[in-house]
């Protein structure tokens, strides 16, 4: 099986999470749901670090790395 892409992995993500809040479905369906959520959430997790890491390499400079923290302040 193909691995999704982020948007896609997260969009399924906010599908799951609407059912389950819902709560219209047995205990057996929440679990199965609630598994399958978790998987895409550590999807995401990986797709942004593999995202912020891509851009530390894009940020390096020739005498090291020249990252600052986003504070939100700028």
């Amino acid at each position: 099986m193909k691995e999704k892409k982020f948007e896609e992995a997260l969009e399924r993500l906010e599908e799951i999470v609407k059912k389950i809040e819902a709560g219209d479905m047995t205990l057996e369906e929440s679990l199965e749901a609630f598994e399958e959520g978790i998987k895409l959430s550590r999807l995401c997790s990986k797709k942004l670090d593999e995202a912020e890491r891509k851009v530390e390499i894009l940020l390096k400079d020739n005498e090291g790395v020249d990252i600052k923290p986003f504070t939100g302040e700028d």
